[in-house]
């Protein structure tokens, strides 16, 4: 059996842009209907939304079948949690709140094998290996591996420069939400302090060569952001997508108050 190959590593280092969901609803039915959509991506995420290993992992089975790339967000930088999501198959991973060099180097030791790596031997077990069954794993699986790291805080800006020089680090996701909290501006990522923020890094990562990536559901914002350099960006939530439509049905039918709509952050 082939080695599974990461589309969407390839479609970053070609300069391509992707524009994806998030996907926090934590159910593969769900996964796969939004991947017949039309988006390049989908964040399945595991830091906010409450998905587990093996809710990821029916995921990533879901999406298979489709053309659209696969990333899983992870909860924190715990080395042990990522082997198990790396195993199960996750090749693209997005890890929150990054904020030093040491940090994304431990994170790269992380998503690789000895001896340029940490990442534990359990390929018998293993999705990602095909339970032993993909031809020289263990020499092609680092190379398919790829890293976002994401900055969303005063302290990961100030460490900004530093982190686009620790070589395994693919690309990096600026979360305007918790970096406006970080900024004073809890609830409002659209401030022009966070906003100038975002571009200055925008601007610095996509000046090294790496990808640069951010959220934003306002199309006016994410396609400006897009212009000074962002490659891959989140544009909306599926969550909020079902929440929002179902309430303005009920609204169009009932002329409900069933409160505002829900806030992209």
């Amino acid at each position: 059996m082939d080695m599974p190959l990461n589309q969407f590593k390839r479609a970053l280092a070609a300069g391509e842009t992707q524009i994806g969901l998030f996907l926090g609803m934590a159910n593969a039915y769900a996964a796969e209907v939004v991947a017949t959509a039309g988006f390049d991506w989908l964040l399945i995420d595991g830091e906010h939304g409450p998905n587990d290993l093996q809710s990821i992992i029916g995921q990533l089975q879901a999406l298979g079948q489709y053309p659209v790339k696969p990333v899983v967000r992870c909860v924190d930088h715990d080395t042990a949690r990522i082997k198990q999501l790396l195993d199960g198959g996750v090749q693209t991973l997005m890890v929150p709140m990054v904020e030093t060099a040491a940090e994304a180097e431990s994170l790269v030791r992380a998503m690789r094998y000895p001896p340029h790596g940490i990442r534990g031997v359990g390929t018998a077990l293993a999705r990602a290996a095909r339970w032993n069954c993909v031809e020289g794993y263990f020499a092609k699986a680092d190379q398919e591996m790829c890293l976002i790291v994401q900055i969303e805080s005063t302290a990961g800006l100030a460490g900004l420069d530093d982190i686009l020089r620790v070589e395994g680090v693919d690309a990096v996701f600026i979360g305007p939400s918790d970096l406006a909290a970080s900024m004073g501006h809890l609830g409002n990522p659209g401030h022009a302090d966070v906003k100038a923020a975002v571009n200055a890094a925008i601007g610095k990562i996509s000046a090294v060569g790496k990808a640069a990536g951010v959220f934003s559901a306002d199309p006016v914002s994410a396609a400006a952001y897009q212009a000074i350099g962002a490659s891959f960006l989140l544009v909306g939530v599926d969550a909020l997508l079902l929440r929002n439509s179902a309430v303005a049905l009920a609204d169009r039918f009932k002329k409900a108050d069933s409160g505002r709509t829900g806030a992209a952050y």
